[in-house]
């Protein structure tokens, strides 16, 4: 007999079995890759057997997330399979825990807990895609255009104080570097042993150069006081390393925290740099625009 209590952790793990179930079908039902699409219908199966063996116990049907399974189907068409898949599979990890308690109730449940732990090595298999095989470059480009003109700009800002100037001189700087940036990328994968295209790691590293330039120099065309521009740069700039780094860490089971605060004590960095050097240019040598 269950109690009131255990009934309810039972549903509730009942209801996100056959919303993963869903999950997995519906995604893998998107992939032109047979190979993969056939794998990740055999975990869907296996999520739909941990409902039935659930539904044993409480003798009850339920009805799945669909919000959920829209909100994953889109992630995965947005953001890549790998992405979406190891986001829910990192939700998993609390609904383990609960099944390791209730293994000590139902043993059956050891073979649900192997099965979750199986699909989790599975789904490193699917870390191929595009997207992810290019991160590196896109990692190049928005790492240097964060820190070269997020500092460039806290100088220029300091030493010009118009915020028209200090969009034109920023978005020629950055289109240069990017281009430069971009330049190198391709040689430099040239010479690499990997399966990487240079022609598309060169482009990668570009247009991610150029998005966040795009991004860090609006302020500039906004806004009138200079101040107003120097405080968006770098909330910008944060906001561009937390979404990305989240992006990475998920998608490559690495720690956010450290990769996170390393690339925004860099950034910022030295931008507190720039920005001295803005005041002692506009100060001490008397630059006036």
């Amino acid at each position: 007999m269950l109690t009131p209590g255990l009934k309810k952790n039972i549903l509730k793990a009942q209801r996100n079995e056959i919303t993963e179930h869903l999950i997995y079908h519906r995604v893998g039902q998107t992939l032109k890759d047979k190979e993969r699409g056939a794998m990740l219908e055999k975990i869907s199966r296996d999520e739909l057997s941990h409902y039935k063996f659930w539904e044993s116990l409480t003798g009850k049907a339920v009805k799945p997330d669909r919000l959920k399974i829209l909100f994953y189907t889109w992630l995965a068409r947005i953001f890549g399979i790998t992405f979406a898949l190891k986001l829910l599979e990192s939700g998993e990890e609390m609904a383990q825990d609960s099944y390791a308690k209730l293994k000590t109730i139902f043993p059956e449940v050891s073979h649900i807990i192997d099965d979750e732990e199986k699909h989790e090595k599975e789904l490193i298999d699917l870390i191929d895609e595009e997207g992810l095989m290019y991160a590196s470059s896109v990692v190049l480009g928005l790492n240097d255009a964060l820190v070269e003109l997020t500092g460039a700009l806290v100088g220029f800002s300091l030493a010009l104080q118009k915020t028209h100037l200090v969009a034109i001189v920023g978005l020629i700087t950055g289109i240069a570097a990017a281009l430069s940036m971009a330049a190198s990328e391709y040689l430099s994968t040239k010479q690499e042993e990997t399966k990487k295209d240079p022609v598309k790691a060169c482009i990668y590293t570009g247009i991610a150069y150029c998005l966040t330039v795009a991004l860090l120099i609006s302020p500039y065309l906004v806004f009138k006081n200079i101040f107003v521009c120097l405080s968006l740069v770098v909330v910008f700039a944060l906001l561009v390393i937390l979404v990305f780094t989240f992006y990475i860490s998920v998608a490559k089971g690495l720690k956010f925290k450290t990769r996170f605060l390393e690339m925004a004590g860099i950034s910022l960095g030295i931008a507190g740099i720039n920005f001295l050097i803005g005041l002692a240019i506009r100060k001490w040598l008397g630059v006036d625009v």
